[in-house]
C-alpha cells in the first residue's frame, strides 16, 4: 500500500504545480515578429492575439504582402508561445512525465 500511497501523493503534488504552470501561462506575452519588425502580434498564454503592430512602412505594401506578413508575425509568435508553454509544463511535471501530453496550443 505504500507504494500505492506515494504514487497519489506524487499525482496530487503534480497536480497542483500543473495549476501553477497554468496560471503562469496564462500571463505570458509573446510577440512574434515578421518584415525586420515592420509587423509584430502579440499573444497571450491562451493563443489569443492582443495586440497588433504595422509599422508605417508597411501600410504602404500592397495588402497581399501585408496579409502574408501579419501570418508570418502570427506564425512566428505562435512557435514561441509553444516553446515557452512546453518549458513551463516541463518545469511542473518535472521527471514525472506524462507521455503523449500536448498542450492544446
Amino acid at each position: 500500500m505504500t507504494d500505492f500511497s506515494k504514487i497519489l501523493e506524487k499525482a496530487k503534488e503534480v497536480e497542483a504545480k500543473m495549476k501553477e504552470s497554468q496560471e503562469k501561462i496564462k500571463k505570458i506575452e509573446i510577440s512574434g515578429v515578421a518584415g525586420g519588425d515592420a509587423v509584430k502580434v502579440t499573444l497571450n498564454g491562451e493563443g489569443e492575439m492582443i495586440n497588433l503592430y504595422l509599422s508605417d512602412e508597411v501600410m504602404r505594401e500592397d495588402k497581399g504582402i501585408i496579409v502574408d506578413l501579419i501570418r508570418a508575425a502570427h506564425s512566428n509568435a505562435k512557435i514561441q508561445l509553444k516553446s515557452k508553454t512546453s518549458e513551463e509544463i516541463s518545469k511542473a511535471t518535472g521527471d514525472f512525465g506524462i507521455p503523449g501530453f500536448k498542450w492544446p496550443i
